[in-house]
This record gives C-alpha cells, sequence and structure tokens, in this order.
C-alpha cells in the first residue's frame, strides 16, 4: 500500500476517491471521508485565521469524536502540532502543558469552560458542544471562542481554505504523559514517525478499505491513536464507542456495525471475561484482534485466544517515545513462544545489551534497546531528558529484556521498578507473574517500599477472582514454591481492582497506599 507521510492526505486521497466512504462513526453519528475532508480543510481554515502558524501547538482535550480528530488533522494541516491531554488528568496538570508548549488555541468541551478559563496560557478556545453554545458557556472562557459541533462542523465555517504545510520532519503530534508522577513530558512525534509506524502495523495486520475497527482506547494514548491513524491509512473506517463500563454494550455495537477489528489492554481482557458470554454475540466479521498496554495475564491470553476465535489475538509491544508499536508476536507462534512480545516491526531494530551498550548473548537479561523512523526525536523542550533516552542513535526502552535463541524478545522488568530485596536487584514482573499463577488470582501488582534494615521489601496488591476467599498467607506459600525466599511478599493486600492512569495501565505509585500503616 502506497500512501504519503501525512495523516491529512490519506484522508484527502480517499475522499478523492469515494467520498460517500464510511470513516468514522459514533452511537449516534456517522462521517464519511468527504464530509471528514471538508471539515478538516475548514477547521484548518479557522485557525489559520486565529493566528495559527506551521510550529505552534494546538491543544485538544476532547473525548473520542470526530471533532477530535477534525481538531487534530485540521493543526497538523497547517504544520501545528496536535496535543492531546485526557480531560480528565484535573486542572493543575492541564494548565501546565498548556503553559509549557504555549498553545495559543484550545479545543475543549464547552461544558469545561470555567475551567480552562483560568488557564492564561491560552488565547484562543474552540468549544465543542451538541447544540448552540450557552452564552454562559462563551462568557465562562472569557477570551475569543468558536464553537464546533461534536460532528466536528464549525458554526460559520471560513469561506477561504488554508494552504497545506507538508514537513515530514515536522511535529504531527506531542504526547504527553499523564503528569500523575511529576512534570508532565511531551513525546514528539513526527509525521515521519507515525508514517513508518503505520505503514509496518497496517502490513502485519494486513489492513484495507473493507476494515472497521471498535475503538474504546482514547486517541490521547499512543495506543488508541495508532487505532485511527492505521485505519484513515489504509481508507478504512473506526467506530468510536465510550460505553466500555458495559462491556457487553460495546461488544453488541461491535457486531452491529460489522467490526473487523477490536483493540484492548489487559485491563480491558479481564473485564471481558468476566462479564460477557462471548459465545452468545455475533462477532463474526471479527477477524483480528489487539493486546498491549503491559503485559497480560498467560491464562488471560490463552483464553482470548480461544474466545475470540476464528478472529486472530495480536500480542503487541510499544511505547509512546516510539510512536506505538514497537513488535508483536505472530498468532501462529503464540502457544509456542507464550509470553513473548515478539520481534521488531520490519521496519524496527530491537536488540538487547549491556549496561555498556555491548549486545547480550540469547538468554541473557539486558536493556532493551530500539531504532527505526518510527522513534521520536525526543522530549518537547527537554534535551537533558531526550539525552537520557536517545544514545547513539538508539532508543533506550526503559525495559529489561531477554531473547531466546529464535531471535523472540521477552520482557523481564523495568529497569526504573527494580527491587533491591536482601542485596538482589529483582525486578517485580517475576514476582506478579508467581502471584498470577494462582487460580485465585485475576490480577497483582508488586511495589517495593523501606525495609527496616535497608534495602526494599516487596509487598503486593491482589486482586482476587469473584467469591474467591484465599488469604494472603496462602498466596505467600504459593510464592514460597515458586520464588527464593527473599523474593516472597512480605506484605499482601486484596483490592476489587488495580489504581489505573487514564490510558489503562497500572499505577504503580499508587499502590503504596495501600501500604502506610505498615510502611
Amino acid at each position: 500500500m502506497s500512501r504519503g507521510p501525512f495523516a491529512f492526505d490519506w484522508v484527502l486521497e480517499r475522499a478523492g476517491r469515494a467520498p460517500e466512504a464510511p470513516c468514522l462513526g459514533t452511537p449516534s453519528a456517522q462521517v464519511s471521508y468527504g464530509q471528514l475532508a471538508d471539515r478538516v480543510r475548514a477547521f484548518a481554515a479557522a485557525l489559520d485565521g486565529g493566528g495559527v502558524r506551521a510550529g505552534d501547538r494546538v491543544l485538544i482535550a476532547l473525548p473520542n469524536s470526530p471533532a477530535a480528530v477534525v481538531a487534530s488533522l485540521g493543526a497538523q494541516w497547517l504544520g501545528a502540532a496536535a496535543v492531546e491531554v485526557s480531560r480528565e488528568w484535573g486542572e493543575a496538570p492541564l494548565h501546565q502543558i498548556a503553559s509549557q508548549t504555549r498553545a495559543r488555541v484550545a479545543v475543549v468541551l464547552g461544558r469545561d469552560a470555567a475551567a480552562w478559563g483560568r488557564a492564561a496560557a491560552v488565547e484562543r478556545f474552540f468549544a465543542v458542544h451538541s447544540g448552540s453554545l450557552p452564552q454562559r458557556m462563551a462568557d465562562a472562557f472569557g477570551r475569543p471562542s468558536r464553537w464546533l459541533r461534536e460532528d466536528g462542523t464549525l458554526e460559520s465555517p471560513p469561506s477561504g481554505e488554508a494552504p497545506a504545510v507538508r514537513d515530514e520532519s515536522a511535529a504531527a503530534l506531542i504526547v504527553y504523559t499523564s503528569g500523575s508522577t511529576g512534570v508532565p513530558r511531551g513525546v514528539i512525534q513526527t509525521h515521519r514517525n507515525v508514517a513508518a509506524n503505520t505503514a509496518a502495523i497496517c502490513e502485519y495486520l494486513e489492513l484495507t478499505e473493507l476494515d472497521r475497527a471498535m475503538a474504546i482506547l482514547p486517541l490521547f494514548y499512543c495506543y488508541g491513536k495508532s487505532v485511527l491513524q492505521t485505519h484513515l491509512r489504509a481508507g478504512a473506517s473506526v467506530f468510536f464507542d465510550h460505553r466500555f463500563m458495559y462491556p457487553r454494550v460495546v461488544l453488541e455495537a461491535l457486531g452491529d456495525q460489522g467490526c473487523t477489528g477490536f483493540a484492548g489492554v489487559p485491563l480491558t481482557f479481564e473485564l471481558i471475561r468476566r462479564q460477557v458470554d462471548l459465545g452468545a454475540l455475533d462477532l463474526g466479521a471479527l477477524r483480528y484482534v489487539t493486546q498491549a498496554g503491559g503485559a497480560m495475564h498467560p491464562e488471560t491470553v490463552r483464553w482470548a485466544r480461544g474466545a475470540f476465535h476464528p478472529a486472530r489475538l495480536f500480542v503487541m509491544y510499544g511505547q509512546t517515545e516510539a510512536t506505538a508499536r514497537l513488535s508483536f508476536l505472530p498468532p501462529e507462534r503464540a502457544a509456542e513462544k507464550e509470553g513473548s512480545i515478539g520481534r521488531g516491526l520490519r521496519n524496527v531494530e530491537l536488540k538487547v545489551v549491556r549496561e555498556n551498550g555491548e549486545e547480550a548473548e540469547a538468554g541473557e537479561e539486558g536493556h532493551l534497546v530500539a531504532r527505526g523512523d518510527s522513534v521520536t526525536p525526543g522530549y518537547f523542550e527537554a534535551p537533558e531528558e531526550s539525552a537520557q533516552i536517545l544514545r547513539g542513535g538508539w532508543l533506550w526502552t526503559g525495559d529489561l529484556a531477554r531473547r531466546d535463541a529464535d531471535g523472540f524478545l521477552f520482557l523481564t522488568g523495568r529497569a526504573k521498578e527494580m527491587l533491591k530485596l536482601g542485596g538482589h536487584r529483582v525486578s517485580p514482573v517475576e514476582i506478579e507473574q508467581a502471584l498470577g499463577s494462582h487460580p485465585e488470582v485475576v490480577e497483582a501488582a508488586v511495589v517495593g517500599l523501606p525495609d527496616e534494615v535497608g534495602g526494599e521489601q516487596a509487598c503486593a496488591v491482589v486482586v482476587r477472582r469473584p467469591e474467591s476467599a484465599v488469604t494472603d498467607a496462602e498466596l505467600k506459600r504459593h510464592c514460597r514454591d515458586r520464588l527464593p525466599a527473599f523474593k516472597v511478599p512480605k506484605a499482601i493486600a486484596f483490592a476489587a481492582e488495580l489504581p489505573r492512569t487514564p490510558a489503562g495501565k497500572v499505577a504503580r505509585p499508587e499502590l503504596k497506599g495501600f501500604f502506610r500503616s505498615e510502611a
């Protein structure tokens, strides 16, 4: 499939050939490629009229919707970077990001007007609202604002059209972490990064114009964004559904919409497993399922492979600093290479190295590093932090891994999360896997707390299966049968669910709160 490096051009090309082809859908609206192309042009012209120029940043704090897609592509049309964030992160981090990026324009929900009116760094707003914007909301912004409907159409669209700026090396996106653990960091993703990553993903998923993805992951999260980008590149379509608090409703919509693809993080599949009888649903069009965003319990992986069959399950690995995806495990090797993140994409080079950068031997644990066109040029205006992860042309992912004799990679932990237990460096993943092998455990997360004699002690937060009465003493005995004594958790707390970031990953700093009384 031959496509240029600009996402808005993918939309224009498909709109030129088939303007009525479906592109974006929600439970209440459908948008064709022709409609999306017209709305992106109009929004770009409106941004241009508001003073946005190449190299600027446009802040977007919206739920998944056609308006969010229009805003992002409209900014990129002008050579500006779209900065998509979660409106649920809270006022302080969002205002910090607005100040850090010096975004002159923000696209936000009208009902968030009061909060954004206090963001002094932003000069102008586009307010997304389903009907005409109430005057009280317009007044709350305290600055010029225009109304944008949820379907991406503008109130009083401009008559002219802004010229498109095409610079492959320019930032298309600045993707922020949640900011829950300190100063937010913005990962720059260039047009070249996005094009390289989407091309490789489209290839191994074999995406065509006939595909349609069910999208439940947020667009501010690189995994969710890649679902949209790959389908735009393929000329396919995406259906946004915000109702995953009711998993069966979303999966029924997946069947009704004829979706061929579904993407989720480990929690997504745990919730489906607990709450939905997939055998009672018509998912006949579904041909592939993808999982990333952290390691999934091996039992859940095996369940998903069987429950979604004949759809193929792709276990994948990536990170924001690599645009989205670095590796995938071919479904036909899943049983043979259980627990592996697979091998690198065709345009990505992955290797395991020692501290000094020398390549490790097969079976030896080391640092996982990556090289390729999808790797970020760095963090936004943070040269020192960028230099820490980009060394000699390689991205140091922060993950520890080993490779087997066939070149398949297995993650063993996070370098910064390694625990110091009894003088030994131990990955929390090893302890989590031991706990997760107990049949009454849904998932577990381990954190290190200071030990009274120095070093750390391993403490685990465990989610039990419904109606399970397994005790901490039983789980410690289970671990003693599988781990050296110094790796057995000293304390185990039970929770209905693990704390999560907005992207669905375990919020490890919050785990310590379960043990404050013991610390």
